[in-house]
């Protein structure tokens, strides 16, 4: 990256901050998906509701006031049980919700409400007598699972994950607001400083559009991969 007035160094390592924050959100997400999923599409009445309830208060708070509330309210909360801690056994113990952090799990929070509807989708357009199938083979519930059902899911997920996933990239810029030194703050304080905006964002932007360019690529491969046998269907 070029020197940009003496950004450039920073603006490169924003950039690998923006890149581990979205690749750890999406790991999050997708486990908070497969959970989600699970509990909608459970018999128990409270899974249920709690699953339905998450994912219709992330659908209806904005992202950014979700990363507000975790960033500040979440430390307000750590401080309140730590306190608590002390009173009862005199550990002094302090944990600091950094803002990486914050920004990790709020994304994560966001989208795997998103990938449990994307999830649980998938999971009901495989087929039910394919399962029967493997186990009236003898399959075992888990190799069913491992060999049926989950490259069956996978494949009429991956769309949905890669939409999820080229959104949640964009939201990782929201997490200059709450002080994390990513490449948009870098760039929005370049910016301030020298009077050239666009000297620092069209950079950051070519970066973002990289990234995503990249990711399109993998998920078109995989993509690929498991459609393997269902060419024309």
């Amino acid at each position: 990256m070029l020197d940009l007035h003496g950004y450039g160094p920073r603006l490169l390592e924003g950039a690998g901050v923006t890149l581990q924050l979205a690749v750890l959100s999406l790991i999050l997400a997708l486990i908070l998906g497969l959970l989600t999923a699970s509990a909608k599409m459970s018999r128990n009445w409270l899974l249920h509701k709690v699953a339905t309830l998450y994912t219709t208060v992330i659908r209806g708070v904005p992202d950014l006031v979700l990363m507000m509330l975790l960033f500040f309210g979440g430390q307000m909360a750590l401080n309140v049980a730590t306190d608590a801690i002390y009173d009862r056994t005199g550990l002094d113990w302090y944990i600091n919700l950094n803002a990486f952090a914050a920004g990790v799990l709020t994304i994560g929070f966001i989208f795997g409400a998103y990938m449990g509807e994307t999830f649980r989708g998938a999971f009901m357009a495989v087929e039910h007598g394919q399962i029967e199938a493997g186990k009236a083979y003898g399959m075992s519930p888990l190799l069913v699972f491992y060999r049926i059902r989950f490259p069956q899911m996978m494949r009429h997920a991956l769309p949905g994950i890669s939409n999820n996933w080229m959104v949640l990239l964009k939201t990782t810029a929201l997490v200059s607001v709450i002080g994390l030194s990513d490449m948009v703050r870098v760039a929005a304080e370049a910016s301030r400083a020298t009077h050239e905006p666009f000297t620092f964002l069209i950079p950051v932007a070519m970066v973002y559009l990289l990234i995503a360019s990249v990711s399109e690529w993998m998920f078109a491969r995989l993509q690929k991969r498991y459609n393997v046998g269902f060419g024309g269907h």
